[in-house]
């Protein structure tokens, strides 16, 4: 678990400084011992620690997740693990789903928040360790697309993606998404699930079928957000009932958006399944993913 300095936990709040100190103060949890601030018997049982740094000297840290005001929340910002906490996942899969949203990207020393993220009200946040992190406004737990992602078992039934039915029922009633992904994901067949660990494996943040942002109702199987690098997002079709006429046709309606609107594509079928590490490392390679 990471702790945060009490001047780390008043930025992450969106409160001064000295206004923390004193609700500690008023709660017991901290004393004033001379210049310094002491961490009591009260604050030690709340998880609060004393740590040493050779430039700043002693100092009081506390969990990252610690609310302090029971019952209410964290104030005005929360972190991954006060918000994953809502919905019941773990802080590693929520982290997941902002990237997949495109509202923060993997760095080297933690996560960075995107321009989107930035305009939804995302705050660049850094431990004392110096690794990196994201805060996001209590309002991120009414948020519609957070919302579609964490919680698809309470959202309406997606439209039809264009091209009809396999079978004159719809394709997601037929073929329903039950098979568990090492990243969460429930998808619907084997090789999705192949695919999708196989981009879970080489860090490649990934979302599992998202609406083409089109007029027409047309879902991908996979979604790689913008990057670094990479301007635009990229999306990944698996062709595996080519043999059915039906199929067929809903893959050339689909193919036909695609080009229409000049969406980046990657087309895999059931031969590439086997190979991935050639082919879609490959394929990604032209888009400026490297893989490895």
């Amino acid at each position: 678990m990471e702790y945060l300095s009490t001047s780390s936990l008043a930025k992450e709040m969106d409160i001064p400084g000295k206004e923390l100190f004193e609700k500690l103060q008023g709660l017991g949890l901290i004393t004033r011992s001379g210049d310094k601030w002491v961490l009591t018997d009260a604050g030690r049982s709340r998880g609060g620690q004393t740590r040493t740094n050779p430039k700043f000297g002693e100092f009081i840290v506390w969990p990252e997740d610690i609310n302090f005001d029971q019952g209410h929340g964290r104030g005005k910002n929360m972190n991954a693990t006060a918000i994953s906490k809502e919905f019941g996942i773990s802080a590693q899969r929520m982290n997941l789903i902002f990237a997949e949203l495109g509202w923060q990207e993997k760095h080297t020393a933690g996560w960075t928040v995107t321009k989107t993220g930035l305009s939804i009200g995302g705050r660049q946040m850094e431990h004392e360790s110096g690794s990196i992190y994201a805060v996001w406004p209590v309002a991120i737990l009414e948020n519609k697309r957070l919302l579609d992602v964490v919680r698809p078992s309470v959202q309406p039934v997606q439209p039809e993606p264009v091209g009809g039915s396999l079978s004159g029922t719809g394709f997601r009633e037929k073929f329903e998404a039950k098979l568990r992904t090492t990243d969460g994901h429930y998808v619907r067949s084997r090789a999705e699930v192949i695919i999708d660990n196989w981009l879970y494996t080489y860090g490649i943040v990934h979302a599992y079928e998202r609406r083409l942002n089109i007029e027409e109702e047309c879902y991908c199987d996979f979604y790689i957000p913008q990057g670094a690098g990479r301007p635009l997002a990229v999306y990944i079709e698996y062709w595996g009932m080519e043999d059915d006429p039906k199929y067929a046709d809903r893959k050339k309606k689909k193919l036909d958006l695609y080009r229409k609107n000049e969406i980046p594509l990657i087309e895999l079928n059931g031969n590439d399944i086997d190979n991935l590490d050639d082919i879609l490392a490959r394929k990604l390679l032209k888009y400026n993913i490297k893989v490895g």
